[in-house]
């Protein structure tokens, strides 16, 4: 079996989680997941303003600390970490001087098909991954892939697989599903959190993932939370929908899972895989405008009266155009103390007009004198932040050009 670890689940994660993960046991891979929707948007912008960058610099850090010690204990980095610029991230470890072989996967950037959003990628699959792998890659870097793909193509590489091993490719797919968000796999915002000891941080999950694509669920010892079947499913239900699981590479049907509990963790087994859709999935992501907002704190009486005051006063200066309200009733009756006895008034603008948006919230403190009694407001104005929309489009996924450059710079077609 091969050993895969996860030290990400999202751009932002645990910083220390890679040196954990490398010193806390055995490892074959150490994975990370950092993209979302709004990720991309974020590492769009970012390349908008400097060419050079559009991936996550957190993972150079962490590489900087932490790659020595891979390249000493033999375990391979897998990540999507790359974001809009694998290249660009591929050189910024090589960089480091470190001597480590960096292979890369592209061809997910389908700007010139459609060319009005920021960013546009297609969810490419596992097979540039395993590529890099193949060739002696210590470090592969990808942009937009699936993010269980980051298990399959290790996977894939290390026991041989091809590219119509279903049922295996479907069992490595559900390992990656579960190990693609960290410690939610372990205890991390788990319903019944008051039954595991979460006294310290959940460890990341492992998976350990045999020839026949089955695999246990485990973590390293001596670090908190838990693996259980319960832990587990919540992972595995979620984000699904059907249960048939549409992927680049195969469709796990999820519900063919057999879990099963084991000293160390959990078991799966019994996943059943079919033929991939003829479509890949391309996220696009488009700047739509700038958010600002604005939280007025409601105290005592005529909560109603003041929240209706306020947002009057509001309109009267920046207009109802492109507002929402929202009035939390956090107040309590007979409340012993000032806090238990307020409310909370949200306006949020969304708008084109940077200028508008900034005006908003300076807007808000201006009625401070002039408003309800008692007011006040969460903190000072600030300037509108730009964000994002979000659609799903589909091309054909011989229309997408997948590559594997690997360490010595050949490229492969996928």
């Amino acid at each position: 079996m091969i050993r895969i670890g996860n030290a990400s689940g999202f751009y932002g994660d645990r910083f220390t989680a890679v040196r954990e993960m490398l010193e806390g046991g055995e490892l074959d891979v150490l994975t990370g997941d950092y993209l979302a929707e709004l990720t991309m948007l974020i590492l769009g912008r970012d390349r908008l303003e400097d060419p050079t960058q559009g991936y996550a610099r957190t993972f150079v850090r962490q590489m900087e600390n932490c790659l020595g010690l891979a390249l000493e204990r033999g375990v391979k980095i897998v990540s999507n970490a790359g974001g809009t610029n694998p290249r660009g991230l591929a050189e910024a470890v090589d960089r480091l001087g470190l001597g480590a072989k960096v292979g890369y996967v592209t061809g997910d950037d389908l700007r010139s098909r459609f060319p009005d959003p920021l960013t546009a990628n297609a969810y490419l699959g596992a097979w540039g991954i395993a590529e890099c792998l193949r060739a002696g890659a210590d470090v592969v870097v990808t942009g937009r892939v699936t993010d269980a793909s980051l298990v399959v193509g290790p996977a894939a590489a290390h026991h041989g697989w091809g590219r119509e091993d279903w049922d295996r490719l479907a069992g490595a797919t559900v390992a990656g599903h579960v190990l693609e968000c960290g410690t939610q796999a372990t205890g991390g915002n788990y319903a019944f959190f008051t039954e595991l000891d979460l006294s310290t941080p959940p460890g990341f999950p492992i998976a350990e993932v045999h020839e026949d694509g089955s695999a246990l669920i485990t973590k390293h010892e001596d670090t908190g939370g838990a693996v259980t079947i319960d832990t587990v499913t919540a992972q595995i239900l979620y984000e699904i929908g059907d249960p048939a699981y549409p992927g680049p590479d195969v469709v796990s049907h999820f519900d063919t899972i057999r879990l099963d509990a084991d000293p160390r963790g959990v078991r799966i087994s019994g996943v059943k895989g079919s033929p991939p859709p003829e479509e890949l999935k391309v996220a696009l992501n488009s700047l739509g405008g700038f958010r600002n907002s604005i939280t007025f704190v409601l105290c005592g009486l005529d909560i109603e009266a003041k929240a209706a005051l306020a947002r009057r006063q509001l309109e009267d200066l920046v207009g109802r155009t492109d507002l929402s309200w929202t009035l939390a009733r956090t107040d309590h009756v007979d409340a012993d103390s000032q806090e238990a006895a307020s409310a909370l008034l949200h306006a949020v603008i969304r708008t084109m007009d940077p200028k508008r948006a900034k005006a908003f919230s300076r807007a808000g403190v201006e009625l401070a004198l002039s408003s309800y009694p008692g007011f006040h407001i969460t903190g000072p104005p600030g300037d509108g932040s730009p964000f994002g929309i979000f659609r799903a489009a589909y091309v054909l996924r011989d229309e997408v050009r997948h590559q594997a450059v690997l360490p010595n710079g050949e490229v492969v077609d996928v």
